[in-house]
């Protein structure tokens, strides 16, 4: 592992134990966890939240975390996961293997599997699974957008040796503080922990998003930051989509008096965060008719 990536992790742990420290699971939220869905052990793990008052079939939001490929897991994102969840959801929050040990495409094979879980237990679990939405943010907004181009671009699916579950459709993204060409952010570096050297340029073609996008890509709300380094991301990548004829909504959250950080959102604390995952399960809400 490269020292760049061993500072952001270290600078991360730091930043999410202090974001949550306190927090327990909400009383209004029933918790599954440490669920297997796969055969990586500890990378192949999954919980689901649902709220306490509702019973039957609901929704379904998957998140696929961010961290840079290097950093994170459903620990750190289950607070985030459970307020999604007293917004009406059923949340699957889960781990994927991680570089420099896993690279490209370890991190979308495990999504798949993810995928293919929820279709296969719908009955057991209460997935609603003609409601099926995902969210994502910084790496995590490229890879579930990635996965979404493998749904709706058989040009590019033939890419992957894995085959997503029969009659899966994502009825909509929320994608968050993302990156959407990788090919313009990191080709002009000699190394990177999330992609093999042999298969550098390939990997990073194929990690573009701008690159695959179809008009049967799914609807989209996309939200960035005013101080966040990565928010000059966001407006090329919603020119396409409107290009695409995709359906969208593109916010950008703060203002001059009060600036707003990268991953702002997965403070369960913040008004602000608040404020977006209202946002965004609405967003969510409206697609379902």
């Amino acid at each position: 592992m490269s020292l760049g990536a061993r500072i952001f992790i270290m600078m991360c742990r730091k930043s999410d134990k202090k974001r949550d420290k306190g927090l327990t699971v909400p009383p209004g939220v029933e918790t599954q966890c440490g669920i297997s869905y796969g055969s990586f052990g500890k990378w192949s793990l999954l919980d689901v939240y649902r709220p306490k008052s509702v019973e039957g079939k609901l929704p379904v939001i998957v998140s696929f975390h961010g961290g840079g490929w290097v950093y994170g897991d459903k620990e750190v994102y289950r607070y985030y996961c459970m307020e999604l969840a007293k917004r009406g959801f059923a949340v699957v929050n889960y781990n994927y293997r991680l570089a420099p040990k896993y690279r490209h495409p370890a991190p979308l094979e495990d999504t798949n599997a993810v995928f293919s879980w929820i279709i296969e237990n719908k009955n057991r679990f209460g997935f609603d699974t003609d409601n099926i939405f995902a969210v994502g943010d910084s790496a995590g907004a490229t890879g579930i957008a990635l996965y979404a181009c493998i749904l709706t671009s058989p040009s590019y699916a033939a890419n992957y040796s894995f085959k997503p579950p029969a009659g899966l459709k994502i009825k909509g993204l929320a994608l968050n503080c993302g990156i959407y060409d990788n090919e313009k952010r990191f080709g002009g570096a000699k190394r990177l922990d999330f992609v093999s050297k042999e298969s550098f340029k390939k990997s990073l073609s194929e990690m573009t998003v701008c690159k695959h996008i179809t008009e049967d890509f799914p609807p989209c709300f996309v939200m960035t930051a005013n101080a966040d380094d990565l928010s000059v991301e966001s407006p090329p990548f919603v020119k396409i989509l409107g290009e695409k004829g995709v359906r969208h909504i593109y916010r950008e959250y703060g203002t001059d008096d009060h600036r707003l950080y990268h991953v702002f959102h997965c403070d369960a604390r913040s008004e602000d965060a608040a404020r977006v995952n209202d946002d965004e399960c609405s967003f969510f809400r409206e697609l379902m008719g």
